[in-house]
């Protein structure tokens, strides 16, 4: 599909296959942002942050993490993860305190209810994820993707701010 944009529109920037590929991702981006958040809360009371924050301590030691390190992993602004942080805790998800090896450093900790929650969460999730994500793909679409989005986020990494994950090849 192609658009003609007006001058001042921001895709007038880009070329015709740029702006097929961009609106292309943003659709499905939005779209599926919308779908996960959704299925979540109606399946399991969870949002998508709180899903995110609860997948990315399930690959720490022990489901605990420093808070700075977990902003960096799941791409979050330190203040907007320490926000989202005291309302899972408020819920029981997650606790916080003072790391033992540096007590200026605040760790966070997927709790026995956080578990339980992503537990009970994940079969609905991946199901619906495979539905409206991976089953729209053959094997070898699936492997291509997976390449081309693995530069992206390298190429990401390059030019943006945050730094790579440590559990991120």
């Amino acid at each position: 599909m192609t658009r003609d944009f007006a001058p001042g529109s921001p895709f007038a920037l880009l070329s015709s296959a740029e702006t097929a590929a961009w609106y292309a991702y943003m659709k499905v981006h939005l779209r599926l942002e919308y779908e996960l958040n959704r299925q979540l809360r109606a399946d399991s009371g969870l949002s998508l942050a709180d899903y995110h924050v609860l997948v990315a301590l399930t690959s720490a030691d022990g489901g605990r993490m420093r808070v700075t390190d977990l902003a960096v992993r799941i791409g979050w602004e330190r203040s907007r993860l320490s926000h989202h942080l005291k309302r899972m805790r408020d819920r029981g998800l997650v606790g916080t305190g003072t790391a033992a090896g540096d007590r200026r450093v605040t760790e966070v900790a997927l709790s026995e209810t956080g578990w339980e929650s992503l537990r009970q969460a994940a079969p609905d999730h991946v199901g619906f994820v495979r539905q409206a994500f991976l089953d729209a793909l053959e094997p070898a679409e699936l492997a291509q993707l997976t390449t081309l989005l693995d530069r992206v986020y390298d190429t990401l990494l390059e030019h943006g701010t945050l730094p790579r994950p440590d559990d991120h090849p």
